[in-house]
């Protein structure tokens, strides 16, 4: 059994309890990163402290099912929240502060589909609406919104996805990041593959531009520990890992634990 017809019956099993929360992304918690080049400018500009090199990174990420089999036994609506932190947990002199949290709300209608794409087999399409915001104000304010899709292959113990996404104008009074489409793109490239246990994944953006071009990398490796946890180690290359720092290149290295898994 492949690794996403498996998520397709445990996801159908959990419908006999139609209030059940279910993992959307990945759940992992970083106990500790370093990168290698802070942003600092935003922070003095902001008049804040600047954030250290070593803090702790986590993300949860949840759905719930809404309404199943829409259209003639397919179609399923979903809404979904993911929560990413930064956490200054070893800055005791400022009491350990949390430095930035992005909160992604968003729905989606996933389709269960199967047909072969230059060798890989299509197994979901998806489509939804997806909010992003770090709940700050003023200099350190950021959000977007936009309509994204999602089609998922697979082929053996390797899952692939591409997901474009639009994002919905909004007037320039209101814009707290106008340009950020030239640093985070208009969507991005993953996948994971599976063996023994581990899992490789990665993740691909960029932003399809001939001059200042700009994109993101990031590369993941998840072993087991117990039957319900592995462990976790994440590097991250490029533009847009948070939301007050999307104009700004990381080069952050973490380890830490994982829960939930792409496959």
């Amino acid at each position: 059994m492949s690794a996403v017809e498996r998520r397709i019956i445990e996801e159908k099993e959990v419908r006999v309890s139609r209030f059940a929360i279910t993992p959307h992304r990945q759940n992992y918690f970083l106990a500790l990163t370093y990168d290698s080049d802070p942003n600092t400018e935003t922070y003095e500009f902001a008049d804040e402290d600047e954030p250290k090199h070593f803090e702790v990174k986590f993300q949860l990420s949840f759905k719930l099912l809404l309404w199943d089999n829409m259209f003639r036994g397919n179609g399923d609506l979903f809404c979904a929240y993911t929560q990413r932190s930064w956490w200054q947990l070893y800055d005791e002199a400022l009491s350990s502060p949390f430095r930035e949290t992005n909160y992604e709300p968003e729905v989606f209608v996933k389709f269960d589909t199967d047909f072969n794409v230059l060798g890989l087999r299509n197994r979901l399409f998806v489509i939804g609406l997806n909010h992003q915001s770090n709940g700050r104000g003023g200099v350190l304010s950021r959000s977007w919104n936009r309509i994204y899709a999602d089609l998922i292959a697979e082929r053996g113990n390797f899952v692939i996805g591409l997901k474009p996404w639009y994002r919905i104008p909004e007037d320039d009074e209101e814009d707290d990041n106008p340009n950020i489409e030239k640093y985070m793109g208009y969507g991005e490239l993953f996948g994971a593959y599976r063996l023994n246990g581990h899992v490789l994944s990665f993740m691909v953006r960029h932003n399809l531009r001939r001059h200042e071009n700009k994109g993101a990398l990031e590369l993941g490796w998840s072993f087991p520990i117990t039957h319900n946890v592995k462990g976790y180690v994440q590097y991250f290359n490029g533009y847009g890992e948070s939301l007050v720092d999307y104009y700004d290149s990381a080069n952050r290295i973490g380890v830490g634990l994982m829960v939930f898994d792409w496959i």
